[in-house]
């Protein structure tokens, strides 16, 4: 009996975490995901309970070290206020096929501040925090040292053309930083991915105030551009949609397939992996937080039969490989395809491969390219005189063409 009991709580856990939808932390100081503040600065936490229901939802943040593991610090110790506190903004869903629940959270907030510097997850859950529905990074810098950052071609013998080059500058703002120099190390993500990153790399020189990253090893398949889809209008076959249909008060999307394996570089703007919920009707733009509608959208990849994994990847499903994400075979069609249920509006994502050691390989399918324009970002991590964790001392993007 007590089995069957503990069964029927696991299994409900799952599906009720299942119900959860659209989950996006976005910046309005970038105007996208990317989940990176200042103190005193605040991102965006928003998702949908397809559930239609008003559950109470509750959260808290988690203090992580620079490689994002436990650090062992208590809640007091990095931050002020409730250890956990209610998410009070919620709407329900108008006009829309898909009933929901919509809710919206700014953070951090004076009910929970947090103290100190470094990579946080903010834990969202209903009973206990033991048991999240689901969590979200992101991290808080201090004002300590700007970092400049310079992405170049990088002149490989075997693939010339398929690179690009990192070079960092930090200079310290007041106190040097150098004088902490033995705590330092640097990270580098691309496109908001943790999956592309090189991590805990020592500064190669120090001129005065400055210390630089010049290391050859500092470098990063150049990728493509992300494809991406637009389906704001959600009856009308627009913006790579191929077509749509409404069957029995449920959207479908059916995307324009893409093909593998491009010969050369073609530039098409995009937004490097991220994604904008969007619904608009007749020229009219809707309020999508509570009037986007949802669509299964079919992904397609023209593509004979391969022993490989193929997953449709980008920010709207945190680069994760899993189920949801793999693409299937159609021997009829010749097509992967792969199904995904998501709020309207516009998508950027990539089609990656996974390797027999379970490694993604993002730039096997559309290429690499030393001209594509990527999104770099560098996280400089300290650990402060006479404490026990890992600050975040300094942050720079880059998010310009490659010249």
């Amino acid at each position: 009996m007590k089995l069957t009991r503990l069964l029927f709580v696991f299994l409900s856990i799952i599906s009720f975490a299942q119900e959860i939808r659209s989950i996006q932390v976005f910046n309005p100081k970038t105007n996208d995901e990317t989940p990176v503040i200042g103190k005193d600065e605040q991102l965006i936490l928003r998702f949908d309970d397809l559930s239609n229901s008003s559950q109470l939802y509750r959260y808290t943040y988690k203090h992580y070290n620079r490689n994002w593991e436990e650090d062992g610090l208590f809640f007091t110790e990095y931050a002020n206020g409730s250890m956990n506190a209610l998410i009070e903004n919620f709407q329900y869903s108008f006009n829309t096929y898909q009933k929901y629940t919509h809710y919206e959270l700014v953070f951090p907030n004076e009910k929970i501040q947090p103290k100190i510097s470094g990579n946080y997850e903010i834990i969202v859950y209903k009973d206990s925090q033991e048991k999240p529905l689901f969590t979200k990074r992101f991290s808080i810098y201090e004002d300590g040292a700007n970092l400049g950052i310079n992405v170049t071609r990088f002149i490989d013998a075997k693939n010339p053309a398929a690179k690009q080059r990192i070079e960092i500058q930090g200079t310290g703002n007041g106190a040097g930083i150098t004088n902490n120099l033995s705590s330092l190390t640097l990270s580098v993500i691309q496109n908001n991915n943790w999956g592309i990153s090189l991590n805990n790399i020592r500064p190669s020189t120090t001129i005065g105030n400055q210390i630089l990253f010049q290391q050859l090893s500092l470098a990063f398949p150049g990728n493509n551009e992300f494809y991406y889809f637009d389906n704001k209008i959600m009856n009308q076959p627009m913006d790579m949609v191929a077509n749509t249909e409404n069957i029995d008060g449920r959207n479908y999307t059916y995307l324009y397939p893409v093909w593998a394996y491009p010969g050369d570089y073609q530039y098409q703007p995009d937004v490097n992996g991220a994604f904008y919920f969007r619904r608009n009707d007749l020229g009219i733009e809707r309020n999508a937080d509570r009037e986007g509608d949802y669509s299964w959208v079919y992904f397609a990849l023209d593509s004979q039969k391969s022993d490989k994994e193929f997953y449709v990847l980008g920010m709207f499903n945190d680069y994760k490989a899993d189920k949801i994400s793999q693409m299937q075979y159609d021997e009829k069609a010749q097509k992967y395809i792969a199904k995904i249920y998501l709020k309207q509006g516009f998508y950027n994502y990539i089609i990656a491969t996974k390797d027999s050691d379970g490694k993604l390989n993002y730039g096997e399918v559309n290429g690499n390219f030393w001209q594509t324009e990527n999104l770099y970002q560098a996280f400089l991590y300290y650990t402060p005189f006479g404490r026990n964790f890992d600050g975040l001392i300094g942050y720079g993007e880059f998010r310009t063409p490659v010249r």
